[in-house]
């Protein structure tokens, strides 16, 4: 029995973590996934709707600022990781979750 290459590897979050920050995705992306203003205005991509192919459907030919990242710079495999790290990732706060906006918007 044949086993494909992304049925044979179990996803990673661990490794996922590795491979975003050596390829610089925490860059425009912040650690967590929530995106920054700091550089060129990363998304959010932490608790993404995206399935897994269409998040590494995207990594390869992105729209925006978004460098592509092919397959010899990221793997499938570690795209994979990657979106496992990505979903072990806290879902981003409410505005009224948090106080200090909460209170903004009262008044």
């Amino acid at each position: 029995m044949a086993f494909t290459v992304a049925a044979a590897h179990a996803a990673s979050a661990e490794n996922g973590k590795i491979a975003f920050v050596k390829h610089g995705c925490w860059q425009c992306h912040d650690f967590e996934g929530e995106g920054s203003t700091a550089t060129s205005g990363g998304r959010v991509i932490a608790d993404t709707q995206l399935p897994l192919e269409a998040f590494t459907a995207y990594v390869r030919s992105p729209a925006g600022a978004m460098p592509p990242f092919s397959q010899k710079i990221v793997s499938d495999s570690e795209l994979a990781d990657i979106y496992a790290y990505l979903e072990t990732r806290p879902k981003p706060r409410q505005p009224n979750d948090i106080p200090l906006l909460r209170d903004l918007q009262s008044h």
